[in-house]
C-alpha cells in the first residue's frame, strides 16, 4: 500500500536534489529574460517577451517530464536504450544531410520536424541514449568474459559511431561523448585492456576524422577549421594578440571576461548587465557572464554551491543503491551533467578554448535543457527505488544473477 502511494508523490524520489533543481530552474528565467535581448537587437529574433514565455515554457515542461519519468521503472528505459539508440543514430544521420541553424549559431546542429516551427539537436538524445545503452551492457555483462569481437561491435561500435556522426557540427559534444563514455566504462569494471585499447582507438577516430576533414573534401562545410582557430587563438597571450584577424577570433572571451571584472563582489544588479549586448551568445553558451556580471562574485559563489549540492546527492544516490545498474546510471547521468557544468564555467573564464556546451537548467534553449530533466529525471527515479530495495531486504551486494535481472 505504501508502495502505491509513493507513486503518486508529487516530489517522488530525493528530496535535497528536488529543492535543488527547483530553486535553479526558478532562478533561471532571471538571467535568460535578461540576457535574451541580445537574440531581439542583435540577433533579430524574437521579442524578450516571447523568448522569456518560451524558456518559462521548457522549464515548465521540463519539470513534468522529470516528473513523468518517475512513472516507469528505469529498468525498462534501460532495456529500450538499444532500440532509441538506434532510433537517434538515424536522426544523426539526417541531420547531417538536411540540419539547420537557429538563433544566430553557426553550425548546422538542429532538425526540424516537418509541418511544425518545432527543431531540436538529435545529437543531445544521441549522447544520453548511447550512456544508458553502455551502463545496461555493462551491466548485464558483469563478471563475465567477453570475447573481443563483443566490445569492438557492441561498446566501441556505438560510441565511435555516434562520434563520427556528432563530430562535423558539434566538436566539443563529440569530445565529450568519447570522455564520458569512457568514464561510464571505468566505473562499469570493463577490463582495464579494453579500456586502454578504447582510449588507443579513439584517438585513432580522431586523426582520422582530423585527417579527412582536412585533406579532403568527402566532409563538406565541417568545422575543424574553426576549432584549431579557436585552439590555437586560446594558447596565445593577451599580448600576443595584436592584428585585427585575432582580436576578432577572441571577441568572445574578451567581452566575457569583461563581464565578469565588471560585475565584481555584488554585481550590477538583475537586468542591468552592460555587456549583454555584445557578448555573442550570451543566453546560452556564455550565460555564466551575464550571471557574475549582474549577481557579482557573490551570486555565482551561490549557483556553483547549489550545482555542488546537486552532485554530491547524486553520488549518495548511486552510493546507496544496492542494483548496480542502478547506480551505475546515476553516476554515469552525474558525470554528463557535471562534465557539462564544468565545461561550460571554464569557457566563460577562459580556463578552456571557446566550446558550444549550454549551462545545465539555465541556458536558454530547449533541447539541451529537456534532456537535463530527463537525465535528473532518471537520477530521482532510482532514489525513489532504494527504500523499496530496503524493504525487500535487498543486500547492499547482489548475485550476478540479480544483477542480470534487473539489467
Amino acid at each position: 500500500m505504501q508502495e502505491r502511494d509513493n507513486k503518486f508523490e508529487l516530489l517522488k524520489g530525493d528530496k535535497v536534489l528536488w529543492s535543488v533543481i527547483l530553486l535553479i530552474s526558478f532562478f533561471s528565467v532571471f538571467p535568460v529574460y535578461s540576457a535574451s535581448s541580445n537574440l531581439e537587437y542583435i540577433v533579430n529574433s524574437g521579442t524578450t517577451t516571447s523568448h522569456l514565455i518560451k524558456h518559462t515554457f521548457f522549464v515548465v515542461l521540463g519539470l513534468a517530464i522529470m516528473r513523468g519519468v518517475g512513472y516507469f521503472k528505469y529498468e525498462h528505459i534501460g532495456k529500450l536504450s538499444s532500440y532509441l539508440l538506434l532510433v537517434t543514430i538515424v536522426l544523426l544521420g539526417l541531420t547531417m544531410v538536411s540540419g539547420q541553424t537557429i538563433d544566430g549559431a553557426s553550425a548546422s546542429r538542429w532538425l526540424k520536424i516537418p509541418g511544425t516551427p518545432i527543431s531540436f539537436q538529435p545529437s543531445s538524445f544521441a549522447y544520453l541514449m548511447l550512456v544508458i545503452y553502455l551502463c545496461r551492457y555493462l551491466t548485464k555483462r558483469i563478471k563475465r568474459d567477453r570475447l573481443p569481437i563483443e566490445n569492438i561491435f557492441y561498446i566501441f561500435g556505438p560510441v565511435l559511431l555516434v562520434f563520427g556522426l556528432v563530430a562535423k557540427d558539434n566538436g566539443s559534444t563529440a569530445l565529450m561523448i568519447l570522455m564520458v563514455s569512457l568514464i561510464v566504462m571505468v566505473i562499469g569494471q570493463l577490463n582495464k585492456k579494453y579500456i586502454v585499447g578504447f582510449v588507443g582507438l579513439s584517438s585513432v577516430a580522431i586523426g582520422v576524422f582530423m585527417f579527412v576533414a582536412l585533406k579532403t573534401d568527402l566532409i563538406e562545410n565541417n568545422r575543424v577549421h574553426t576549432w584549431m582557430s579557436r585552439v590555437e587563438t586560446f594558447t596565445k597571450k593577451d599580448n600576443q594578440i595584436e592584428d585585427e584577424a585575432d582580436k576578432a577570433k577572441n571577441y568572445q572571451v574578451m567581452q566575457a571576461k569583461a563581464a565578469i571584472v565588471h560585475g565584481g563582489i555584488a554585481g550590477m544588479g538583475p537586468g542591468k548587465s552592460a555587456l549583454k549586448q555584445m557578448l555573442p551568445q550570451s543566453a546560452s553558451d556564455f550565460i555564466f557572464a551575464i550571471i557574475v556580471e549582474e549577481y557579482g562574485f557573490f551570486g555565482a559563489t551561490v549557483l556553483i554551491a547549489l550545482y555542488l549540492i546537486m552532485i554530491i546527492r547524486i553520488v549518495m544516490i548511486a552510493s546507496k543503491m544496492p542494483a548496480f545498474f542502478g547506480s551505475l546510471l546515476v553516476l554515469s547521468l552525474g558525470t554528463m551533467i557535471f562534465v557539462q557544468l564544468s565545461v561550460n564555467i571554464a569557457v566563460a573564464i577562459n580556463l578552456i578554448p571557446v566550446t558550444g556546451q549550454p549551462l545545465p537548467l539555465i541556458s536558454y534553449g530547449g533541447t539541451s535543457m529537456l534532456v537535463t530533466y530527463i537525465q535528473l529525471g532518471l537520477i530521482l527515479n532510482v532514489s525513489s527505488r532504494i527504500q523499496v530495495y530496503d524493504e525487500e531486504g535487498m543486500g547492499k551486494k547482489q548475485s550476478i544473477e540479480e544483477i542480470n535481472d534487473i539489467a
